[in-house]
This record gives C-alpha cells, structure tokens and sequence, in this order.
C-alpha cells in the first residue's frame, strides 16, 4: 500500500457539483489516512461547503482556484480550446506535471475523453483509450465492461486492444492470472455479428495474450462466465444504464410490495439482513467509476449523476489504480506486443 496518495478531483462537473463531490471527498480522506486530495473548482463555493461539513482547513484537502467549468453542453472541441482553466482540465493538468496521480470527474463525458486524450497523450501502441467499469454478476466476482462510451464505434484492432486492456485490469483487480475475456454479441454462434466483431474474435483467438472464450449475449453480462466483456462503446454505454436501471427497478418494486401488506412488513424486518446483503451487491454506487484506461495517466470518470457515496466510489477506484500502478501495466503488455511484432516483421 502507498503511503502518499494525491487524487485530483474536478469538484465542478456532473449534475451535483460541489453537492455530492465534497461530501465525497471529506468522507473519502476521513476513511484513508494517507490521502490528500486537491480539489479544482471555485475557491469560494468549496470553502463555503467545507465549511459546512466543519473541513475548511484539513489539511489533506487542497483547494485549487479554477475560472471556469465545462458544462454538459459544453462540446469538447470547445472544452479543449477555451477551457483551460476549467476545473477539468486543471485536474487533468495536475496528472500530467506529477502534481498528483489521478484525476476524478464526474463531467461531460466526451469533453473528459478529448481533453485527457489531448492532455496526458495515449501509452505507445495503444490505438484509443477505452472506459472500464465492473459490473456485479451471480457469482463472486464482478465482470469488467467495456468500452462504456469512449468510442461509439470500433474497429476490430480497437476492439482486440481492449481485450488485452480488459484483462490487465481485470488481472489486476482479481488476482487472476488468466482472465476470461469474451466479446458482447447479438449471439453466441461463430456466424453472428458484424465484421468487424469478426475480425476482433480472429485477433482474440490467435493472441498469446487473451485467454478468448467466445461470444457472449447481453443476457450472459450477469453470469459471470467471463471476467472480462468487450464491446463498442455505444452498445456498452446503452448496456450499463440498462442494467443499472433493472437493479435500481428490482429494488424500488420490491420495497413498494413489501410496504402494502402487514404481514409484508413483518416479512421484511425478518428478511432485512439478506435484503440489505442483496442491495450492497446490485447497488450500483458502489460500482461508480469507469476508468478511462490506454492513456499515461489514471482518469476515473464518476456519473454525472452521482450522490455523495457515488462519488466517493470512484475516489477509491483511482486510489485502487495507483496502487496497482495500471498504466505502467497496461504500458509493459503493448511493450512487449510492439517486440513481438518487430521481430516478427525482421
């Protein structure tokens, strides 16, 4: 475990701003004694929050001044040119000079993606940086997705990438030497899909460095078959709200049936442990933080319509993903594919 940990949060971004994203960060340096976080965003707006919350002056909570926010509206073309003292780009900025060693946001999607595109630069070899997120299933482990939304559409070499991506991280986060990596499908049959899913499944198979197990059909994402799940981005974004809308009906319809009756409510106090056992584990705030991984630097992209204990999720994925030091993991598997290929091509 690392003694010194210092995240860079955009305090402005996502539907909530400073309403979710500093009780996040109070609570998440409270629970980590060697976090410090800098939090980018109006120097007025945020000491007035900590000042409600009795941590204007803690000292692992750094406030950096920014003019300026990229709104959801914002397109990113925009936000990389004209916003430079956004609260974004300036958590982004403090990635790239060292100052810390990774950046939350919980902001415009598109404009994160371009301007840490554009920011921090992509690790050689890597085509495009990919959104990752875990997604709970029957069994014990979570399933690793992605792409989320990065890249709505992608070419079977962008799809291959992800797959050795996925399995790095998923590698990483389970301890697993050989993750199972399968790639999302309108059916399991070989014959299935377009070409370009095609191209991706030959590319998978033929790799010494993906353990490729077949397709898999958007009913198998929860059945924990594979560790990691890869799909274009449009398809995965629309795939993760989708299950997380189920998860968040499932619980609602159950708790309003168990409020009509009275014998349904003695029920429940009885089952209250198991419902809440069952609650942690399809919650989808525990699961926030969808990390933007190919890039040099760690980017955690929160919801943007994070609570408080959402935000605070996605704080301690990146904590998780400088203790794993994943760029340089992902960087020494593209290393050693870039090797391969130029002895190959000798």
């Amino acid at each position: 475990m690392l003694t010194n940990l210092t995240i860079a949060l955009d305090m402005m971004g996502g539907d909530y701003g400073p309403r979710s994203s500093i009780p996040a960060a109070v609570s998440a340096v409270n629970a980590n004694a060697n976090l410090k976080l800098i939090l980018c965003g109006n120097e007025q707006v945020i000491a007035k929050q900590l000042e409600s919350l009795d941590s204007l002056s803690h000292p692992r909570l750094i406030i950096r001044h920014c003019n300026d926010v990229v709104t959801n509206a914002c397109e990113p073309a925009v936000a990389i040119r004209s916003k430079k003292d956004s609260s974004m780009r300036v958590a982004l900025d403090l990635v790239k000079s060292g100052e810390a060693q990774a950046c939350v946001s919980s902001g415009n999607t598109g404009a994160l993606f371009f301007m840490a595109h554009y920011v921090l630069k992509m690790l050689p070899g890597v085509k495009r940086p990919a959104l990752i997120s875990a997604v709970p299933t029957e069994r014990k482990n979570p399933v690793y997705l992605l792409d989320l939304g990065a890249n709505v559409h992608c070419d079977a070499q962008m799809l291959y990438q992800f797959g050795i991506m996925g399995s790095v991280v998923a590698g990483q986060a389970l301890g697993c030497d050989n993750p199972k990596v399968s790639l999302l499908n309108i059916g399991a049959e070989d014959i299935k899909g377009h070409d370009e899913i095609k191209q991706a499944a030959q590319l998978m198979q033929q790799s010494e460095l993906i353990n490729y197990i077949g397709y898999s059909e958007g009913s198998d994402i929860f059945s924990g078959k594979a560790d990691v799940i890869v799909c274009e981005g449009f398809v995965g974004n629309v795939a993760l709200k989708t299950c997380e809308g189920i998860a968040k009906l499932i619980m609602k319809k159950f708790t309003r049936a168990l409020e009509k009756h009275v014998v349904y409510k003695c029920m429940a106090f009885m089952l209250a442990p198991i419902i809440k056992k069952l609650y942690k584990r399809v919650n989808p705030d525990q699961y926030n933080g969808a990390s933007l991984v190919g890039l040099r630097g760690i980017v955690v992209k929160s919801h943007g319509n994070a609570s408080a204990k959402a935000f605070h999720a996605a704080i301690d994925e990146a904590v998780k993903e400088v203790e794993r030091q994943l760029p340089d993991k992902i960087a020494a598997i593209f290393e050693k594919t870039h090797s391969k290929d130029t002895v190959a091509n000798q």
